[in-house]
C-alpha cells in the first residue's frame, strides 16, 4: 500500500464578514503563538485559568461562583448548560431560527425518556418538552414567554439572546422576569450577545444558566474556551439529580477552574487535559475585552451597523435583522433567488459572507472584530462590486456620499 504526502496545508487570509467566527485579534494570535509548552497542570496554566473566570465575572456583570469556561466552541458550552435537563424533565423552549432549532432539538434530546429516544433515535419527540416556534425575521417577545410559562408551568425555559440565524434579537427582560413569576429556571444561549452587547447576568434574576462561545464577540480563537455561568439554583438542582455527562457536567468543569462546593479555590485539580495555548488565548482576549470596556465596544458596534445597513439599503436591499453585528437582508429584487450564487462568488474572492441556513434563504453580512472605517468601507465595497457581478446597479457615488458623510472616507478607500 501507497500513501500520498500532501503539501503543506496553506490556508490564505480571508476576511471574515459573516455571523461569526470572527476575526481574531492579532494580539490573541500572539499570545496563543507565545506560549511555551507546558502541562496542563502547570502552575501558570492553572493561574490563568483562575484570571480568566474572574474577568469572565466581571465581563458578564456576576457574582455567580460557577463562572467558568468549557473547552470548545459554543456548542459545547450550550452542551453543558443543557446537561442539567434531565429525562422527562418539563421545557418551553423558543424557536425563532437555525441556532435556537438546534438547541430545541438538543432539549429534546435531553428531556426526551428512553422510549421515546428508541422510536426516533436522531430526532426524538420528547411528550414534555414545548417548542414554541417563532416565524423566520421575528423576535420572540415578552408577551410570549408569559403567555407560554403561565400555560405550561415548566422546570425549565430555553431562549437564544440574540438568534443569528435569522439576526434577531429577543426580549432578555420579558423572558427573565416570566420565569421569575412562574417559577422556571431560565435557559440562555448568550453566544451572539457576550462581548457585543453591554448587559448583566445580575439584572437578569430569572434566567439561571447562560452559554456562549469564544469565536464571536470575544474574537478569540474559535477553539479555545466557551462561557458558561450557573446560579445557585442552576447547581443545586443539578446536585440534586445528577447529569448523564462527566466531561460536560458542569460541577466537575468548575473544579479544574478553581471552584468547588461553591467557593474560589487556590487552584483546580484536573478535569481534563486543558491546553496552555488556548489559555493564553483566552486570557488574552479577556484582557482585550476589559480594556476597551463593553460600554464602548457595544456603542461602536451600533454606529459601524448603521453604516452598513444605510449602505445596503441604498443599494436597494432590505434589511429584516436588528442585531449590532450581524445584517440580514434581502436582495433587490431583480437579484430574488440568486442569494447563494453570490455568497459563492463572495468566498471566492476571500470574502466570506454566509446564507442563512434555512429558508426562506437571505444573504448574512457580519462585522465582528471589523470596528473602524476602512474595514466597513472594504465590506461595503466587495459586497457592491459582487451584485454589479450579477447584472445588480449600484450608484457607486451615492455609496461614496454617504461613507464620505460618516467617514471622510470614500468607497475606494
Amino acid at each position: 500500500m501507497t500513501f500520498q504526502i500532501y503539501p503543506t496545508l496553506e490556508i490564505p487570509e480571508t476576511l471574515a464578514a459573516g455571523p461569526g467566527p470572527g476575526n481574531t485579534d492579532a494580539r490573541v494570535l500572539q499570545a496563543f503563538s507565545n506560549a511555551g509548552v507546558a502541562d496542563h497542570m502547570q502552575g501558570d496554566v492553572l493561574r490563568g485559568m483562575v484570571e480568566c473566570k474572574h474577568m469572565l465575572r466581571e465581563i458578564w456583570g456576576t457574582t455567580n461562583t460557577y463562572t467558568f469556561a468549557v473547552a470548545g466552541t459554543g456548542w459545547s458550552a450550550l452542551d453543558t448548560m443543557f446537561s442539567a435537563v434531565m429525562p422527562g424533565d418539563k421545557v418551553v423552549a423558543f424557536n425563532n431560527g437555525t441556532f435556537s432549532g438546534i438547541d430545541t432539538l438538543t432539549l429534546r434530546i435531553k428531556a426526551a425518556t428512553p422510549e421515546e429516544h428508541a422510536a426516533n433515535p436522531l430526532d426524538p419527540q420528547a411528550a414534555s418538552v414545548i417548542i414554541i416556534d417563532v416565524p423566520h425575521g421575528q423576535s420572540v417577545t415578552g408577551e410570549m414567554v408569559e403567555a407560554a410559562l403561565s400555560e405550561h408551568k415548566p422546570k425549565w425555559a430555553f431562549m437564544a439572546h440574540w438568534e443569528t440565524g435569522s439576526g434577531r434579537i429577543n426580549d432578555l427582560r420579558g423572558f427573565s422576569d416570566a420565569c421569575e413569576r412562574h417559577g422556571a429556571m431560565g435557559l440562555i444561549d448568550a453566544v451572539s450577545s457576550l462581548g457585543v452587547e453591554d448587559f448583566r447576568i445580575d439584572d437578569y434574576p430569572g434566567i439561571a444558566g447562560w452559554a456562549s462561545c469564544p469565536q464571536k464577540g470575544l474574537c478569540c480563537l474559535p477553539l479555545t474556551y466557551a462561557p458558561v455561568s450557573f446560579s445557585k439554583g442552576y447547581i443545586d438542582s443539578l446536585k440534586s439529580t445528577g447529569a448523564y455527562s462527566y466531561v460536560h457536567n458542569p460541577i466537575f468543569e468548575a473544579r479544574h477552574w478553581g471552584i468547588v462546593d461553591g467557593q474560589d479555590v487556590e487552584r483546580g485539580t484536573y478535569h481534563r487535559t486543558h491546553s496552555g495555548y488556548a489559555v493564553a488565548a483566552f486570557h488574552e482576549s479577556l484582557r482585550l475585552t476589559l480594556t476597551e470596556g463593553l460600554a464602548k465596544r457595544s456603542a461602536s458596534y451600533r454606529t459601524h451597523e448603521k453604516v452598513l445597513r444605510d449602505a445596503v439599503s441604498a443599494m436597494g436591499c432590505e434589511v429584516t435583522s436588528d442585531m449590532p453585528s450581524l445584517l440580514v437582508l434581502n436582495l433587490p429584487p431583480e437579484l430574488a433567488g440568486r442569494e447563494m450564487e453570490l455568497v459563492q462568488n463572495c468566498r471566492a474572492r476571500g470574502f466570506g459572507i454566509w446564507p442563512t441556513l434555512s429558508t426562506p434563504v437571505q444573504v448574512r453580512i457580519g462585522i465582528l472584530n471589523q470596528l473602524n472605517r476602512q474595514a466597513i468601507s472594504q465590506i461595503i465595497r466587495l459586497f457592491a462590486e459582487a451584485m454589479c457581478e450579477l447584472g445588480g446597479t449600484v450608484d457607486f457615488e451615492e455609496i461614496e456620499a454617504l461613507l464620505e458623510s460618516r467617514y471622510g472616507t470614500s468607497i475606494a478607500a
